[in-house]
């Protein structure tokens, strides 16, 4: 790992390409890993393997996913020849959860516990060890919690004492139309669930198709106030009130 000065960062990765942000993420930091859940995110492993051959990958398995999104993180697996980290909850936590609240409390009391035991706890553990992270979030996913971020930013959310943790966005300024670009013309695996009319794809009951012409995340945690559908995994962007 090179020293890294992340203002100086910001300011030379504003606006600039995937690749460029992935070269100086990947340059800068050897203890470093791709989150790996959607269609984004794998043209960013396509991407990234091209600049270094050795780079880690992890996924979360909430155990509440659609049976296609566990295919599709097999078929990533054999398509790159790579070993994917998969974090589960921990068993404890969980069981209790389910056993106070049931398997769908989220529908009356929010969504946040339920992502912060299937999805948070597992991710934080995962973080502890790593000094950067490479995510595949999109200004145009949503306005409300993304349109402020940048492309390379001090993850506050999972730094620990005496350890700062970067996060690297380098889909950022992408739009939809363009990571699909990317798919078709690179042949890049994807969830199968996008031919049936699901665009951001989620656990199983907080996912569902979308209409036309209504925005992508209108299918995630639809019961809930549009500003907020974050899971945890990115909530320093929900602004407080």
């Amino acid at each position: 790992m090179t020293e890294f000065d992340l203002s100086t960062a910001q300011t030379e990765l504003q606006g600039k390409n995937p690749r460029t942000i992935l070269k100086a993420a990947l340059a800068h930091f050897d203890n470093i890993a791709i989150s790996f859940s959607g269609a984004e995110d794998v043209v960013l492993i396509d991407m990234a393997l091209q600049i270094r051959k050795d780079i880690q990958v992890f996924s979360l398995d909430t155990g509440r996913l659609h049976p296609e999104t566990y295919r599709f993180m097999e078929k990533v697996r054999k398509h790159y020849g790579i070993a994917i980290d998969i974090l589960s909850p921990d068993r404890e936590q969980l069981d209790a959860f389910v056993k106070e609240k049931g398997l769908f409390s989220f529908y009356e009391d929010n969504h946040q516990q339920c992502c912060g035991i299937r999805k948070v706890e597992p991710l934080k553990r995962k973080l502890a060890t790593l000094d950067a992270w490479i995510t595949g979030q999109r200004k145009d996913q949503s306005l409300d919690t993304r349109g402020d971020i940048p492309e390379v930013q001090l993850d506050a959310g999972f730094s620990g004492p005496g350890k700062q943790l970067i996060k690297f966005n380098p889909l950022l300024n992408w739009s939809s139309a363009q990571v699909w670009d990317y798919i078709e013309a690179y042949q890049v695996p994807f969830n199968e669930l996008h031919k049936h009319g699901y665009i951001s794809i989620g656990c199983e009951p907080c996912t569902r198709p979308v209409l036309p012409n209504q925005h992508e995340r209108a299918g995630r945690w639809w019961w809930e106030d549009a500003a907020k559908k974050e899971c945890g995994l990115h909530g320093g962007n929900v602004k407080s009130a």
